[in-house]
């Protein structure tokens, strides 16, 4: 069965206005007059391929009976005066940015390529802050430093650590006895994970440890060696990061030249 984009989806390329640089081009359809043109079909097409479809004449002809009905409705809102509604403007004119936000971002990426030393130091980066183990940590979690005494306390008497987790402020770790699964130090908050790497297996915290979260036990069950993912395995993700923080700042200078008032 065709996925083709819904009547909907395509109605944002109705709001747009014709471009006159189409007039002279091939047309798939004339509907009361109007030119629907070839190159609207084929980048209908284009995108859909790039989702994953097929280019095919059945494809085509489903989107040109959608683009015709399309036409018929944008005529008919135009007869109603629609098209001169001050939230219809509102709403072109937006739809108008987003598809030029669009170019610009494949422009600038085209431009701009990452290169392959940009991806390699992006992985020796993110291997060095994941480090060399990961540790299957529990957590307590309290509101004052009088309770975690008292939790460290009642543990030193023997009490076991899931019965305690279960009051804990973090509900979705004291359901699992405190529980926050293998991770590795730098997936939490500096205090916390500097307090991870001062415990070995089967150590819990001596002394109550503060976050911006609260305050809490740690108790460590297990350590092992971490392998890392190679770089062939998470290339695509790297690529895709650092194309995403160059566009961001590339953005972030043009915001920072504009003159806001």
């Amino acid at each position: 069965m065709l996925k083709i984009s819904k009547f909907a989806t395509l109605a944002i390329f109705g709001a747009l206005a014709v471009n006159p640089a189409f007039a002279e081009e091939k047309s798939v359809a004339l509907v009361n007059g109007v030119s629907i043109p070839q190159a609207r079909v084929d980048l209908r097409v284009k995108a859909l391929v790039a989702q994953g479809q097929a280019d095919s004449p059945e494809l085509r002809k489903a989107l040109r009976d959608d683009m015709i009905n399309l036409e018929v409705v944008v005529q008919e809102a135009n007869k109603l005066g629609l098209n001169k509604s001050e939230e219809v403007l509102q709403q072109t004119e937006l739809a108008k940015q987003q598809v030029l936000v669009g170019a610009f971002v494949q422009d600038y990426a085209k431009k701009h390529p990452v290169s392959e030393d940009q991806i390699k130091q992006e992985y020796d980066k993110m291997k060095a802050k994941l480090g060399d183990k990961e540790y299957n940590v529990r957590h307590i979690l309290v509101e004052t430093e009088a309770e975690a005494k008292s939790i460290i306390e009642q543990l030193g008497k023997k009490a076991k650590f899931e019965k305690l987790a279960a009051k804990s402020k973090d509900t979705g770790s004291a359901a699992q006895g405190g529980s926050l699964g293998w991770a590795v130090p730098s997936n939490f908050v500096p205090p916390f994970a500097n307090a991870l790497l001062n415990l070995k297996k089967g150590e819990r915290s001596k002394d109550p440890l503060q976050t911006q979260f609260g305050w809490h036990v740690i108790m460590v069950d297990d350590i092992r060696d971490l392998k890392a993912p190679s770089l062939d395995e998470i290339k695509p993700q790297l690529h895709q990061r650092l194309q995403q923080q160059m566009i961001k700042k590339a953005i972030d200078d043009l915001r920072a030249k504009a003159k806001v008032e």
